[in-house]
């Protein structure tokens, strides 16, 4: 592939792609600190824009890259995988995407591929582990001596960020559960429904993770160096303990749903038993109403005076009776 590098990046932007889809390229000695000079690079990280045609076009005539490596990165949709293929390791992994993104709080895709000299990233949408990295290197507070390394500390701080949503998660099931217990729940149906569709995409990537660490570690253990190995085991250990975490949560907001349900319930009931308190209490008053309101000869009271307090009272004390005796069997 022909791609023209400045040796000092300057016309290459970490949020622009450039001519060739290009994000950045960053070169690595062999103690890992980054170098500006091509030729003294022992490794180097190449990242994509991948819906930029350009991109595409560029990882298409990528000859190194193995038929399946780059039918991977090509591939329209986005199905998580962890795969080896000559001594290329590459796979599609999910990654919170950037705080400036337009939606922040979704997940986007990561790919990439690399081996002992390369490694080949490439994203749709702005991913905040990505950039996290990048600054780190820009800053010179982190070294790389591979692209396993980077690999690693990408997947880490996506982890982080996956654990402090969960933590967020966490806090506001927290305040949903204190206003249902104090009978302030009014409001939170929405939030407990937003909570849990957040910790089920989260929960779901998270179970993903675990089960491509696993494969990774079945299918290729006596494959891949140990380093590799080792990197596996140690993202596999975290994204169990988050996919643990996870199922913690979706317990208990499914708790405080079913609570919630509860007090719905119970307020249903209060308010039909009131609406059926007062049907039983009309109805006499109805029927009586009815009965009097006939026009036929023969009614009783017509010609009496005292006839419309007659029937008031006997009226008011027929339903009297009746709401004390509803008041009786709700009692039981």
């Amino acid at each position: 592939m022909n791609i023209a590098r400045n040796p000092e990046g300057t016309d290459l932007s970490p949020y622009l792609p450039d001519e060739h889809g290009l994000f950045f390229i960053y070169h690595f000695s062999a103690e890992g600190a980054r170098t500006k000079d091509a030729a003294d690079a022992h490794w180097t990280w190449r990242s994509y824009q991948l819906s930029d045609m350009r991109a595409r076009h560029e990882i298409a005539s990528e000859a190194a890259l193995p038929p399946p490596v780059r039918e991977a990165f090509l591939s329209a949709g986005h199905g998580c995988h962890i795969d080896l293929e000559d001594d290329w390791l590459y796979g599609d992994l999910p990654d919170l995407r950037h705080d400036y993104s337009a939606e922040a709080r979704g997940l986007g895709h990561f790919r990439f591929a690399f081996n002992g000299t390369t490694l080949i990233g490439a994203r749709k949408q702005p991913l905040q582990s990505v950039d996290n990295i990048r600054k780190a290197i820009d800053s010179g507070s982190r070294r790389f001596r591979s692209p396993a390394e980077l690999i690693e500390a990408v997947m880490g701080q996506s982890l982080d960020g996956m654990a402090a949503e969960l933590t967020g998660l966490s806090d506001a099931l927290d305040g949903i559960e204190d206003r249902i217990v104090c009978d302030a729940w009014h409001n939170e149906r929405q939030a407990l429904v937003d909570a849990r569709r957040h910790l089920v995409v989260i929960h779901r990537q998270m179970a993903t993770l675990t089960s491509l660490f696993r494969h990774l570690d079945h299918s290729h253990r006596n494959d891949l160096p140990d380093a590799i190995n080792d990197m596996a085991a140690r993202l596999s250990h975290r994204a169990q303990t988050l996919h643990h975490d996870g199922e913690q949560l979706q317990a208990r907001a499914r708790l405080l749903q079913d609570e919630l349900m509860a007090k719905l319930t119970t307020q249903s009931n209060q308010l039909l038993y009131v609406l059926s308190v007062m049907t039983a209490v009309l109805l006499p008053m109805t029927i009586i109403s009815g009965l009097f309101g006939m026009n036929v000869g023969g009614l009783p009271l017509v010609n009496t005076p005292m006839g419309f307090w007659a029937v008031s009272a006997v009226s008011l004390l027929i339903a009297a009776a009746v709401y004390f005796y509803v008041r009786r069997l709700g009692r039981m």
